[in-house]
């Protein structure tokens, strides 16, 4: 405990890092103030509906992620997932379009623009999405009579510049937090959204194991230890990396090496989780087509069957196929983000190799092979935390709402960003001549 104390005053003595995490808790805190604003014109106390509405379901994932703004009808009610969106179009787009591959060879430039062509795309999907999203509170269980001044132009046109301005305002919060705070500004909006309907979450499942006879304390006790279970085996996703050796010679005239000449042995960290979540994500887009399906072909009994199956996100032909879905994205994924040709280029010229493997094409062959083999353990694992929430309401009985945070893209975000968070802290920490969160709090000695 004094470790940590002293790890905390260590922090606060270092007055950039000070600023920074004020800076950030400052953005954060405008961040969910902005997600109790409802749009004007929409009266609070007709909302039930839509509240009820985003207890489960994918639609609960989505006001997960946006804190509670997607059922309070905020001028936040669309979140940061449009430019999320924008940002996987864009680097899918990267792989196809020479244009883009182009801007991302040419370093602080190219990103800038790319950059600029991702904020313009976000906006156009917010201009898409914000009518969709009013139109569509009426299948939430919202009645007209919540819509103030009606559905007209006078109330559509102000709502969705209002939340398009929301989406570009979230988008600005975010880069703010990662120009001048700490961590990806991006992920931080979301893990603080996700954190933000984890109490309320508790407290429904609280409340159901000890007032309904369900198990009471003990059960809650059980599902907490699984929980922390979970979280362990998330972050060891997250972190789990093969070390690869490589080893430095001096090039010779003749484009050999010299052996004699061979440096300190270092090392090539491949991750087993190389595309985080990204493949959920992926898969949970392409989840909504089994269900649009059905409803083309409702006339028929397949079209009736793929309704009932696919509607349910905790049913078991729902989860098979999103499990598939995740160990076929997390491939796809590692494949355009870990550039292993490059890899084996640059370790060429800069005179590395990788021992008893030919440098060049050889080295690119090799690193590739080892990549599909950690990746499909990876994949797999992630697929099984992606459906263990289907498990936990089946097999536990646990509140929806709470069975999210037991997997899934909800608990990997909030891992990730934490460890993420921690590694930038340790950075400043370690630059300063203090020891990291994970060790004492003393001061280094300096040579």
């Amino acid at each position: 405990m004094k470790n940590f104390i002293d790890t905390i005053s260590n922090i606060w003595k270092i007055e950039e890092l000070r600023n920074r995490i004020l800076i950030t808790l400052g953005l954060l805190l405008v961040y969910r103030f902005g997600c109790q604003i409802v749009l004007p014109g929409i009266d609070t106390t007709q909302l039930g509906g839509l509240v009820d509405s985003t207890d489960q379901g994918i639609f609960g994932l989505l006001n997960a992620f946006t804190g509670g703004a997607f059922a309070n009808a905020s001028v936040f009610a669309l979140g940061i997932m449009p430019y999320i969106s924008a940002s996987i179009v864009v680097q899918l787009m990267g792989i196809a379009i020479p244009y883009l591959q182009k801007l991302q060879k040419e370093g602080e430039s190219g990103r800038k623009t790319i950059n600029q062509i991702t904020r313009w795309l976000t906006i156009g999907i917010g201009i898409v999405q914000a009518p969709a999203y009013l139109y569509g509170l009426e299948a939430f269980g919202v009645r007209d009579s919540a819509f103030l001044l009606g559905k007209g132009l006078d109330f559509m046109v102000p709502a969705v510049i209002i939340l398009v301005t929301g989406i570009v305002f979230a988008m600005w919060l975010g880069e703010k937090i990662t120009d001048k705070g700490i961590g990806n500004g991006i992920s931080l909006l979301i893990m603080i959204g996700i954190i933000a309907t984890m109490p309320q979450s508790f407290v429904q499942e609280f409340i159901s194991r000890t007032t309904n006879n369900n198990g009471g304390l003990m059960f809650i006790l059980i599902e907490v230890i699984i929980w922390f279970l979970v979280i362990l085996a998330s972050v060891l996703l997250v972190m789990a990396t093969r070390q690869i050796p490589v080893q430095y010679a001096r090039r010779t005239a003749s484009g050999g090496y010299e052996k004699n000449m061979m440096g300190s042995r270092q090392y090539i960290p491949l991750k087993l989780n190389a595309s985080g979540v990204m493949p959920i994500i992926f898969a949970q887009a392409i989840m909504f087509v089994p269900g649009l399906i059905g409803q083309g072909l409702d006339d028929t009994a397949f079209g009736q069957w793929m309704q009932v199956q696919f509607a349910d996100i905790f049913g078991l032909a729902y989860n098979i196929l999103f499990a598939l879905l995740i160990i076929i994205f997390t491939y796809f994924y590692t494949a355009i983000t870990v550039p292993t040709n490059k890899m084996a280029d640059d370790l060429k010229r800069s005179g590395g190799f990788i021992p008893g493997i030919r440098p060049g094409k050889e080295t690119g062959d090799f690193l590739d092979k080892i990549m599909s083999l950690i990746t499909l353990p990876g994949s797999i694992f992630l697929a099984l935390l992606a459906v263990l929430p289907a498990v936990v309401v089946k097999l536990m009985d646990v509140q929806a709402g709470w069975a999210l945070f037991y997997g899934g893209t909800s608990l990997l975000i909030m891992v990730g960003v934490a460890i993420d968070t921690v590694q930038q802290v340790n950075s400043y920490l370690l630059n300063r001549h203090y020891d990291g969160l994970m060790k004492t709090g003393k001061n280094r000695k300096v040579a």
